[in-house]
């Protein structure tokens, strides 16, 4: 891989865990964050102090330009109005979880910084990204606990009715959208998602299907908090950044259990 042009290697991109896994792009780079570093970026992703490193530290002595933010769509928001869905980025933020309020806050951070020291930022709000290579333990995504499960002969759990929907948005086509606002997009939050609902029953019939699994999950008592119904609306992305995403449900659950059967298999 090239070197990347002097300009790029004062972008930071950072958001901890949601900085996207990726496998094809980046020369089959294990992670965004190592592809983006071995071009040139500087990429923090050690938790949310790093950024006041870079805002602090990059601005003011290693003339970092910019920081490219991985911010949480599906709980930037909160509760959104069954109507106001697909949610776009007028809405109030109102998060009603720990993890989304800390989101929310680097924003409000990054927004000061760009005031103050002229610090630019781009904050992607995520939908449920998914793809090869997510790991399916711990706080895995969905995609890829099912992928597990499925491929081991084991029952995956729903819970609740299995009708709370998210959007799912495939992992190549967020590193685009990672590149895009690299040199677009500032000073704004930008939704990256489908606008496609999509419920855990449907994702789990579809993931069952591709794997040749005829088993109903099994249903567990609801989780306390969780939030109904999700998706974005990425028509600001379409505007600021060129950005569309290109790959179905269907064809990214499929290579996620590709990726899966492959490991498995060496």
């Amino acid at each position: 891989m090239s070197a990347a042009p002097p300009h790029r290697r004062s972008i930071a991109v950072f958001g901890g865990a949601d900085v996207p896994r990726t496998d094809p792009q980046f020369e089959a780079a294990a992670d965004l964050g190592a592809a983006l570093a071995g071009a040139g970026y500087q990429v923090l992703t050690g938790g949310y102090s790093g950024l006041m490193e870079a805002a602090s530290e990059g601005a003011r002595r290693a003339g970092t330009r910019k920081v490219v933010f991985a911010s949480s769509g599906g709980t930037l928001y909160g509760v959104v109005p069954d109507d106001d869905l697909p949610a776009n980025e007028s809405l109030p933020q109102r998060p009603v979880s720990p993890y989304g309020i800390s989101k929310k806050a680097v924003g409000d951070y990054l927004y000061a910084y760009r005031e103050l020291y002229q610090l630019e930022f781009t904050a992607l709000a995520l939908a449920n990204v998914y793809g090869p290579r997510q790991d399916p333990h711990g706080e895995a995504g969905v995609v890829a606990i099912f992928a597990g499960r499925l491929l081991g002969d084991e029952p995956c759990t729903v819970f609740g009715d299995g009708s709370q929907t998210r959007d799912y948005v495939f992992v190549d086509d967020v590193v685009d959208a990672f590149v895009r606002a690299a040199d677009k997009g500032n000073g704004l939050i930008i939704n990256i998602g489908t606008g496609v609902e999509t419920s855990v029953n449907e994702l789990y019939s579809t993931m069952a299907r591709v794997a040749g699994v005829d088993r109903a999950a099994t249903l567990a008592e609801a989780r306390p908090g969780e939030i109904a119904r999700s998706s974005l609306d990425a028509s600001r992305a379409e505007m600021q950044l060129g950005w569309k995403p290109w790959t179905d449900l269907a064809t990214g659950s499929a290579a996620v259990l590709d990726f899966f059967r492959t490991r498995n298999a060496s």
